[in-house]
């Protein structure tokens, strides 16, 4: 079972890892039929487990009876998961997505590229890939993928698009240091995986960790205790046992100020954000209401009481901070707990599920759906959802800064408490995957 915010993680994961599967031996008339009885199984679970039952005025019916129409007339098995993915994106809920079935291969283009204030940057460039090869370079603004200007509001179904119906080539423009335009044609590596994955077991966490390294966001939890203001843990996601998080903020208490990274970080398990939150409060805390179809239910941080870390609290935050970190920031403002210092998140902050689903008796098809089973009302009324939380410190790195890899909000973080380091240097303490 998938736990609360660990949909926007499986959303990177499914981004970057789907192809499509093999047909070679079947009519595509056979594969439309699987495809309109597929999305026929999604529709239902929707209608039974969907958080809010009017699908926020959303015609689903109507909705399935186009997509149905849409199936008949389409000409490939990429085209018919396409349709199915539509159906869900349209009703524009960050945790209500497709998991289409089938043979899973690594699609990776050789480069990442993250949203900073309003513009979208590459921030990642593998060694010896064709993107390298091609001259696209950290720093770069990413002017349109595709031709469609990517945002905030659009940036994952791109992403999640383009690995429903994988290019031979990705057609990119940019704009270079000097103010040039130029446009390029960026060729994927493809290594095949499993000829079938099962999406009810362990394959799905491989998935997760495998995302995370050809991302860059290696599956690590770093810690500096170098400085003696500050105690830094760069948490890549929420996925520890909460006794882990019990260790490491042990190690927390012997610094006045800790500084959360959490950049990049699109959340994970719920328990260790209760014990997060716990750990920083000698106190319950309300973290907020889970506002479901027919009930609402408290979530709670329980008090660490005299264990509890009393010293100053510092979150840092970017566009593709998501879910738990959205969460976790937003409860130190509220609690007037801490200072969140860098760029709007991701507002991409519900409470999902995962239902694997399966279609077939001699041929057994593995596909799902994610369902938004929960809105998560914070302790001001509001939901984060699309919303985001503003830091207290509004920090947005430059594409120079990118360039140079000069952490600005790490460097203004340290600032906050005492610390004097410039971007510079403050950029050297968590390197990129490329650089180690």
């Amino acid at each position: 079972m998938i736990n609360l915010m660990k949909s926007s993680l499986l959303l990177f994961v499914f981004i970057t890892l789907f192809g499509c599967w093999p047909t070679a031996a079947q009519s595509l008339g056979l594969e439309k039929q699987r495809h309109r009885t597929m999305l026929s199984m999604i529709r239902d679970e929707i209608k039974r487990n969907y958080y809010d039952p009017g699908f926020k005025g959303f015609d689903l019916e109507q909705h399935f009876r186009a997509a149905a129409d849409k199936m008949a007339a389409a000409e490939s098995v990429g085209q018919l998961s396409g349709i199915i993915a539509q159906f869900l994106m349209d009703l524009d809920d960050s945790h209500l997505f497709f998991v289409p079935p089938g043979r899973i291969n690594k699609i990776d283009y050789g480069f990442d590229y993250r949203i900073s204030g309003d513009k979208c940057f590459v921030i990642r460039v593998k060694k010896n890939s064709d993107a390298e090869a091609k001259g696209l370079k950290v720093g770069d603004e990413l002017w349109s993928i595709e031709n469609v200007a990517p945002n905030r509001d659009n940036l994952w179904k791109l992403r999640y698009v383009f690995a429903l119906r994988p290019r031979p080539v990705l057609n990119v423009e940019v704009i270079k240091s000097d103010g040039k335009k130029i446009s390029l044609a960026v060729g994927p590596k493809i290594t095949r995986g499993k000829p079938l994955r099962d999406l009810t077991g362990s394959d799905l966490y491989d998935f997760i960790r495998e995302s995370e390294t050809s991302r860059g966001n290696e599956d690590r939890h770093l810690t500096i205790e170098k400085f003696d203001k500050a105690f830094i843990w760069k948490m890549p996601s929420f996925n520890l046992e909460p006794s882990r998080v019990d260790d490491i903020m042990k190690r927390a208490r012997n610094h006045p100020a800790v500084i959360f990274d959490l950049r990049g970080n699109g959340g994970g398990r719920v328990d260790m954000l209760q014990r997060l939150v716990g750990n920083i409060f000698n106190r319950d805390i309300k973290i907020a209401d889970e506002k479901r179809r027919s009930e609402k239910r408290d979530l709670i941080a329980r008090g660490r009481g005299k264990d509890a870390y009393s010293g100053n609290v510092l979150a840092l935050i970017d566009s593709e901070s998501g879910s738990a970190s959205e969460i976790f920031s937003r409860v130190l403002q509220l609690e007037e707990r801490g200072v969140v210092v860098g760029d709007r998140s991701a507002g991409a902050v519900m409470v999902s599920r995962f239902f694997p689903l399966q279609h077939g008796m001699d041929t057994v098809i593995f596909f799902g759906v994610s369902i938004t089973v929960a809105d998560l009302i914070m302790k001001d009324g509001r939901s984060l959802e699309k919303v985001g939380v503003v830091p207290d410190s509004f920090v947005v790195p430059s594409a120079s800064d990118i360039s140079a890899r000069r952490d600005v909000v790490l460097s203004n973080a340290l600032e906050i408490i005492g610390v004097n380091i410039s971007p510079e240097q403050a950029g050297k303490i968590f390197p990129s995957s490329d650089e180690r």
